[in-house]
């Protein structure tokens, strides 16, 4: 049975085109759990906006979302973006939604950045309202951040478990649609999320890594001995001297490096007792060393009688082997 449109009800306004509608995630065919491109994300946010009434509003009185998206801000960027707003004013108005819960506010869908700046800049906000269902927000949200954010993959997989354990629908054709994703994605994010926290929040968004990278962090630190010297790790002078990406690659280095273990070395022990006991001999070889001790009475008259014989000796082993 095909899934019924849950945004079928988020541009109701009187003679709106039915095509308006257009967040919907029941995806078919191969490419039911990915979207075909990221220009693609972005018209279906786009369409969320078109034609609506945009309005001013007090940035006081606009919530963030209530799933956050981004761990860390480009302050570079968003120092850019600010400059921009207030040379030439919100060229984009910012999504929001009544507040679910407090009469008279409001709760962003997306824009975070832009109502940081115009909050900063001491101005209203442009924005679009819309009443919006929990799932219909974050569908909207996820797209718009894919399209537009450059969000890392941890920031995804984050964002990914948050609403994973919101629990919003059964299947988690939400996320798949959100963010475009395939189940093998999702899987491997929700993986990477569910590492310790220690772990994740010292890390920190890495913006340049990748999933396969965080996923063989994932699966090493499923080792209790690496986790444990990771943890340690993260409280050394050397991992809180890093920054951004290094921060990772610095732990992955240290339980990759950490982790292995020299295989034990095979000892072969014996013991040899001469008849009268007056000479006994401990021997252990390791495959590169061999090792006599001598002990009992006669064990310091014998051991120089080695010593002073040794190359008769290895002669005799010598000849010995070239007979063999």
């Amino acid at each position: 049975m095909a899934r019924k449109n849950p945004f079928m009800n988020v541009m109701n306004n009187a003679g709106l085109d039915e095509s308006r509608a257009v967040l919907d995630y029941t995806i078919k065919g191969a490419s039911k759990s990915i979207l075909s491109s990221i220009d693609e994300i972005a018209a279906r946010a786009d369409r969320l906006l078109e034609g609506e009434t945009v309005v001013e509003l007090e940035p006081d009185l606009v919530d963030p979302s209530f799933v956050r998206d981004r761990i860390e801000d480009d302050e570079q960027e968003f120092a850019e973006l600010r400059s921009a707003i207030r040379d030439r004013g919100q060229d984009s108005p910012i999504l929001v939604r009544p507040h679910p819960k407090a009469s008279g506010r409001y709760m962003v869908v997306f824009g975070h950045r832009r109502l940081r700046a115009a909050m900063e800049l001491g101005r209203k906000v442009r924005a679009v309202v819309k009443e919006l269902q929990d799932s219909d927000h974050l569908v909207a949200q996820g797209q718009e951040n894919s399209a537009r954010a450059n969000l890392s993959f941890f920031e995804k997989a984050m964002f990914a478990s948050e609403i994973a354990r919101l629990h919003v629908d059964g299947d988690n054709a939400i996320i798949l649609s959100a963010l475009s994703l395939d189940r093998a994605t999702l899987s491997k994010m929700l993986a990477v999320a569910s590492m310790p926290g220690e772990v994740l929040d010292a890390v920190g968004a890495a913006k340049g890594i990748g999933r396969d990278r965080w996923y063989e962090l994932k699966a090493l630190l499923e080792r209790p001995t690496n986790l444990e010297k990771a943890l340690a790790f993260l409280k050394s002078e050397e991992f809180g001297e890093k920054k951004g990406d290094d921060r990772f690659n610095a732990l992955l280095a240290h339980v990759k490096t950490s982790g292995r273990v020299a295989s034990p070395k095979r000892v072969r022990a014996a013991k040899w007792v001469s008849e009268d006991k007056s000479v006994a001999v401990d021997l252990k070889s390791d495959g590169r060393t061999y090792t006599l001790a001598l002990k009992a009475k006669d064990a310091v008259g014998f051991g120089d009688f080695l010593a002073e014989n040794l190359s008769d000796l290895y002669q005799t082993y010598r000849s010995r082997k070239v007979q063999q």
